[in-house]
């Protein structure tokens, strides 16, 4: 379940903070806002009621690049998707 008290994802989706790029590259160049990736990886913040999800909260996680339901809550960003979308879990 979830530890975030205020959003409980329904079903089979869950709630996951993208984690942000770095905006200096590895020559120590920095990247403008308008020149970053769209994460791929996030924290996950809040699970669904059903059963058949593998994930836990604070499980580090990669998923599809386009998928899901941004969002800002408390002016930070969340992002809202199926369990399936998620690619791999991080270790």
């Amino acid at each position: 379940m979830a530890k975030n008290n205020n959003i409980q994802p329904l079903g089979t989706r869950i709630l996951i903070r993208p984690l942000e790029q770095e905006s200096k590259t590895n020559s120590g160049l920095f990247l403008p806002e308008t020149a970053k990736e769209k994460p791929q990886t996030g924290e996950v913040v809040a699970i669904g009621d059903d059963e058949g999800i593998k994930l836990k909260v604070k499980d580090k996680v990669l998923f599809a690049k386009y998928s899901g339901t941004e969002f800002k809550f408390d002016g930070t960003d969340y992002l809202l998707l199926e369990a399936n979308d998620v690619l791999a879990r991080l270790n």
